[in-house]
């Protein structure tokens, strides 16, 4: 076989897809849509037959799922899920490859790499940062962890899901950074259901609020990276310099957020959280420094 021939080969290499929800589903049509041959198993078969009408071959067990290909995809609820599926194929696993793009935590991950080399087989940890429609656009992108040479093997099968983002050896870093994307998406979510409850006792709508608070949400990166060539470089100088806005400030803006909830009635969860951590850079003696000062508590809490 020559080099044109192999390549050709890599390219249209089959894949196992194992779990079928909306983001399993997405997965295996963009797989199939760049030329690959699709072999699907999920728990509830009908989930699979959407798949298999555009093209996906359905297997009738994990172990017939993985013997189908080299490459194995997981998008399952969590790891512990993974045990469950592949311990009836675990005799089946040496020599493939595990691409696990469930959530969970990075410890978890790190045992599941333990738990796949013992039974023969690569891992990668995967994070996949879009939702389910937006697998296969230019939009996307995958965090990957693991063997370096894992990820290179299956480059031709991984890319078409998203831009690959390869963060180093250790299993745990994918699922880190996944964990800490979702850390910041949730937090705006909830902070935004939060806005436009406490607009609603005023009698405004969701749709006309809703609008505005987005607004706020888009401009904050460019608020944070505005001035600054490298954002992040002085915070990870131990830098916060209190020019443009203070502990002092920001916590004062928290407390007026406390009390305006309090007398609103609403749910305090979230405020109450993020006045803790001012209040305890307060306590610190870092009131004049910058907001990101908060962070000395979030990293070591009482």
């Amino acid at each position: 076989m020559n080099e044109e021939q192999s390549l050709t080969t890599r390219q249209n290499s089959a894949v196992t897809v194992i779990g079928l929800g909306p983001m399993g589903q997405a997965m295996a049509r963009t797989l199939l849509t760049a030329g690959h041959p699709v072999t699907v198993w999920n728990r509830t078969a009908g989930r699979a037959d959407g798949v298999v009408a555009d093209g996906a071959t359905l297997a009738a067990t994990p172990r017939e799922a993985v013997e189908a290909s080299d490459l194995v995809i997981l998008s399952l609820t969590d790891y512990p899920a993974m045990y469950d599926v592949l311990g009836s194929a675990a005799e089946s696993l040496a020599g493939r490859t595990l691409v696990n793009l469930s959530s969970d935590t990075p410890d978890r991950t790190r045992e599941a790499a333990t738990w796949a080399a013992g039974h023969g087989a690569a891992f990668l940890t995967g994070g996949v940062m879009v939702p389910a429609p937006m697998v296969g656009t230019e939009a996307a992108h995958v965090y990957y962890s693991g063997r370096h040479q894992v990820m290179e093997n299956h480059l031709a099968a991984l890319t078409p899901l998203g831009t690959p983002r390869y963060l180093g050896e250790d299993p745990g870093l994918a699922q880190m950074m996944y964990q800490a994307q979702l850390a910041v998406f949730l937090t705006t979510l909830s902070a935004l259901m939060h806005a436009t409850a406490m607009l609603g006792t005023a009698g405004m709508k969701a749709a006309e609020v809703l609008p505005e608070l987005l607004s706020s949400a888009d401009a904050i990166g460019a608020i944070l990276r505005a001035g600054e060539e490298h954002p992040g470089a002085a915070l990870d100088a131990g830098e916060h310099p209190g020019e443009l806005s203070t502990v002092n400030m920001m916590g004062a803006t928290s407390d007026h957020i406390v009390e305006t909830s309090t007398s609103l009635g609403l749910d305090l969860a979230l405020p109450l959280a993020v006045q803790a951590h001012y209040r305890r850079a307060i306590e610190d003696g870092h009131g004049s420094d910058n907001w990101t000062r908060i962070i000395d508590g979030i990293r070591g809490p009482r």
